[in-house]
């Protein structure tokens, strides 16, 4: 079984990724969103705000990256929504395939799309200035964030591409997300924040997820913050994968 369902979801992985390469255009507007961020913070405000390190563009970076996941994942919603109206679930329903296959094929089409759109942002920050004397361990500490913040979020994007009744529902839900790192450590340090505010965005989780990446860019120590981190991470993915499981159970059976 475990056989049969890899190999399903090598093949529909194939047919997804395909499209995305016969349609670039998809990943170059997921990340013109975070780059126009990131020459407009950098190059228009980041003169005005003070956050106590050197350059502005490595204290933004892990910020920008998050929001690049956050634009991408909208389009996990919209292409499984475009499948669901146009009946390839159904047709797949009726092959000898492994059901699983059909909602990870989709996952991990975004995991990939993602982790490009990522590359080419990191791109965009070195030539910016972006600068980081961090190890090989700390790199794979970054990726690993990425990649299980990437999936957590894709996992909530598969909720609402099986339950939405337009397009446009089915991608909005991720506006929201873009905006989280607004009121998070992401652009200025919290201390700069009203009460309230602060409070918000010290406890919720793009914050402890920024500071960790932020701390492993510049070599500092995570401390405590890299399990609150991850502690957001899988548990957004445990949940989310749930009830998009239950999502797709209700859909389909």
């Amino acid at each position: 079984m475990n056989k049969h369902f890899l190999g399903d979801t090598a093949v529909l992985l194939g047919r997804s990724l395909r499209h995305i390469a016969r349609s670039p255009d998809t990943i170059i507007t997921t990340v013109v969103t975070p780059i126009a961020m990131l020459l407009l913070f950098v190059y228009v405000l980041g003169g005005a705000i003070q956050t106590g390190t050197g350059s502005y563009v490595n204290y933004l970076l892990p910020g920008i990256l998050i929001i690049t996941i956050a634009s991408g994942i909208s389009y996990t919603a919209y292409r499984l929504f475009q499948d669901l109206q146009g009946g390839i679930f159904e047709r797949f329903q009726s092959m000898p395939i492994a059901r699983p296959s059909v909602l990870w094929a989709h996952v991990l089409t975004s995991l990939v799309a993602n982790l490009i759109s990522l590359v080419v942002v990191l791109l965009v920050a070195l030539v910016m200035g972006f600068r980081s004397g961090a190890g090989v361990v700390d790199w794979l500490a970054v990726a690993g964030i990425l990649v299980l913040f990437t999936l957590a979020l894709t996992w909530l994007a598969v909720i609402p591409g099986l339950t939405a009744r337009s397009v446009d529902g089915a991608s909005a839900f991720a506006y929201p997300l873009i905006f989280l790192p607004f009121i998070s450590s992401a652009f200025v340090p919290t201390d700069s924040m009203p009460g309230p505010v602060r409070a918000f965005a010290e406890n919720q989780p793009v914050t402890s997820i920024v500071n960790t990446l932020r701390a492993l860019f510049t070599e500092q120590p995570v401390g405590a913050g890299i399990g609150t981190a991850l502690a957001w991470c899988v548990g957004l993915l445990i949940v989310a994968s749930v009830f998009a499981g239950i999502a797709y159970r209700r859909r389909f059976n």
